[in-house]
């Protein structure tokens, strides 16, 4: 198999639960090259705090923790908590309960300790690259059902440009001129176009130079 492109990484989120320091604190400085945050915690309760205030990708957990078990927490954020997080167990041990027990919560793999870095930044490629070509459809669709709703066959590029440009929480930010930097349009055009967006609920201005895309708008175009 052809060495993975671990650039796209780059934007996921990733909790880490590892009660040994020494490895937590190692491990994380690799990550940290690769992924855009790590949250490196030593217990489940830090875990829960995490994902209470964070948005996470991807959850890698030891499963013996002092004095608890990390399969009880991923058990307890997939079946109580209704996160549907994409796991990586790690472990000292081979205990075939414990395989079991992640074959039953569906965690994506499985990794021995001592943890060997190129197997681990090669299964976070592997679990998020899906979610990544899931997200590059859903936006593709966007652009054709957003052009459908357009009359103006002229303003397909700055459709293009918006969805293009949209951050992790679907907000654009830019101004008219810069869009008009990248694009040879009239800020006439431009304007009705964003008006005829807002009226059908698809763009949604929210603060100076930012707007807000509601992919849910679309289901009725």
């Amino acid at each position: 198999m052809a060495d993975r492109n671990l650039n796209i990484l780059n934007n996921f989120n990733v909790l880490y639960l590892e009660d040994d320091k020494s490895l937590l604190t190692h491990t994380k400085d690799i990550l940290d090259d690769f992924v855009s945050n790590v949250y490196a915690v030593n217990t489940s309760k830090e875990a829960f705090e995490v994902l209470q205030k964070e948005k996470v990708d991807v959850i890698i957990s030891d499963i013996l923790l002092e004095n608890e078990n990390g399969i009880d927490f991923l058990r307890s954020i997939k079946e109580k908590n209704h996160l549907n997080i994409p796991t990586i167990l790690t472990t000292a041990h081979t205990d075939t309960k414990y395989l079991l027990d992640a074959i039953k919560l569906k965690v994506e793999n499985y990794i021995v300790k001592p943890i060997n870095v190129k197997e681990l930044l090669n299964t976070l490629h592997d679990i998020l690259l899906p979610i990544i070509q899931t997200q590059e459809i859903q936006k593709h669709s966007n652009v054709i059902k957003t052009i459908s709703a357009i009359t103006d066959s002229k303003q397909v590029e700055v459709i293009k440009y918006i969805i293009g440009n949209l951050d992790k929480e679907d907000h654009l930010i830019a101004s008219y001129g810069d869009i008009m930097n990248d694009i040879s349009i009239s800020k006439p055009t431009l304007i009705k176009l964003f008006k005829e967006l807002a009226e059908k609920k698809i763009l949604t201005k929210i603060a100076h130079k930012t707007y807000k895309f509601n992919e849910n708008s679309l289901e009725t175009i």
